[in-house]
């Protein structure tokens, strides 16, 4: 039972919690949680497909919940998102109803309400574990955003993968702030505490005080964040100390910078667990609640995970821990495919079962495994050499005078394409170009450095590099 938390029998036997799910100041119990998502059940059973806007609210969890109770394909719409974006996913989904809340202008579209007290407890069998389960719409920042199909079967298996890796029980009490429409907040959050059966606090806006309080007042011991959450903790200190009491702190969706993981680690006491993965793959790489953390690293292939680094000619090459290739991805967790676009699936899922997911990456002797960065804006080829973006910005973060930093690849007619680099704080250009060349070869040093006021940012904190690109 993929939500299995929320078995009828096991809930009816004593195995309830009053407060299993708070958000946005309601508290659900799991009586609650089954009898009302099991009514939304009943509202969109035989459905083909839902919208729903994914507000951080309690009627967006019960709305995600009931599809997932119904077997009804749920599609995640970003609550903040454009008009024409938002027209763009209600028609390639083939959604054909809001779930639960609604935007003002619903595209013609009919409401199904979520009536948070209405309660059914009506028995529905578990559907097939191959079935989709979700559709999750990408970023698009290489067009118009595509539906990524992900099964029941995948979703069950990260969250369980996931759970080994991290010790995660129902003991523990999940904390974060992110959004309901991307695999951080919704199928590992979320998702992962009505299969697991822990405790959910949602916060709200991911702010550090909340995350302090949740932690201090409320027993919080798994934190989710993404590097700015961190870093804004960070910078906080009487939040980050605060921290102190929980059991693992989670990053992902972006590279955490070095300085951050540091930041942590002196002033909660806990170095922040990373991971890796993305909407087509779900999570596929972590370090371990009982083993190596190490800044800028993002750990070990997870339990039936294989991967591999190739070169451009498709040949695997050395894991020393400083040769860039491509990574390729085998897992249980793997999308279905992208909805109505069989082209640009086999562009990224291969015959032989192998994901090729645009990262570059390095990986040591020991498995541990290093995200460059995108293939199409990470991984510079300048004067015959080959340079990870990511290892410039760990060493300008590094400078006490930078706060932030980005670095991209320009178009060069000598070098091929010359180092630039944006960053965020007061120290001079030429300075920062100096302490490169001093820390890493002198090949690697920027060419340009440009201070700036802040970097552009999509709403889960990763920086827009191909926006960047149009900066230079």
């Amino acid at each position: 039972m993929l939500l299995a938390s929320l078995n009828p029998a096991a809930v009816a036997a004593g195995a309830d919690l009053d407060d299993a799910i708070r958000i946005d100041g309601v508290s659900l119990s799991r009586s609650d949680l089954v009898g009302a998502a099991t009514s939304v059940a009943e509202r969109v059973a035989g459905a083909a497909r839902v919208a729903v806007l994914a507000w951080p609210t309690a009627s967006t969890v019960l709305a995600l919940a009931g599809c997932l109770i119904a077997g009804v394909p749920a599609v995640p719409v970003p609550a903040d998102v454009g008009a024409a974006e938002r027209r763009h996913i209600l028609t390639d989904s083939g959604a054909q109803a809001w779930l639960g809340e609604q935007p003002d202008d619903s595209e013609g579209l009919g409401h199904i309400p979520v009536r948070l007290h209405a309660r059914s407890w009506h028995r529905y069998a578990e559907p097939p574990a191959d079935a989709p389960a979700l559709i999750i719409y990408t970023s698009g920042t290489t067009g118009p955003p595509k539906g990524v199909v992900v099964s029941r079967r995948a979703i069950a298996a990260d969250i369980d993968m996931l759970a080994q890796a991290w010790e995660w029980t129902a003991d523990d009490t999940l904390v974060h702030g992110l959004p309901l429409y991307h695999v951080h907040g919704l199928v590992l959050g979320l998702l992962g505490s009505l299969r697991i059966g822990n405790r959910f606090i949602h916060t709200g806006k991911p702010k550090p005080a909340a995350y302090a309080e949740a932690v201090a007042e409320q027993g919080g011991t798994l934190l989710f964040g993404v590097p700015t959450v961190w870093s804004r903790i960070v910078d906080d200190g009487d939040a980050a100390r605060a921290l102190s009491a929980a059991r693992l702190l989670v990053s992902g969706s972006a590279p955490l910078p070095v300085p951050v993981f540091d930041g942590l680690a002196r002033l909660s006491g806990h170095q922040p667990v990373e991971r890796y993965g993305s909407t087509e793959s779900l999570i596929t790489l972590s370090t371990l609640a009982a083993g190596e953390r190490r800044a800028g690293w993002v750990g070990l292939p997870l339990t039936g995970v294989r991967t591999r680094l190739v070169d451009e000619s498709g040949e695997e090459i050395a894991h020393d821990g400083e040769t860039i290739g491509r990574l390729h991805v085998q897992s249980p967790t793997l999308f279905d495919g992208y909805l109505n676009r069989p082209d640009a699936t086999a562009e990224v899922l291969a015959a032989d079962g192998w994901y090729r997911t645009g990262d570059v990456a390095v990986i040591d002797d020991g498995g541990m495994h290093r995200i460059v960065g995108r293939e199409s804006v990470d991984l510079i080829k300048t004067g015959g050499f080959r340079v990870g973006a990511g290892e410039i910005e760990t060493v300008l973060l590094g400078h006490p005078g930078v706060a932030e930093a980005a670095v991209i690849g320009a178009p060069d007619d000598d070098l091929g394409q010359k180092i630039v680099a944006f960053v965020v704080g007061d120290a001079a250009p030429d300075e920062l170009a100096d302490y490169v060349a001093q820390q890493l070869s002198v090949h690697k040093r920027p060419r340009t450095v440009r201070v700036v006021d802040s970097l552009p940012r999509n709403a889960m904190g990763k920086v827009l590099k191909k926006e960047l690109v149009q900066w230079v």
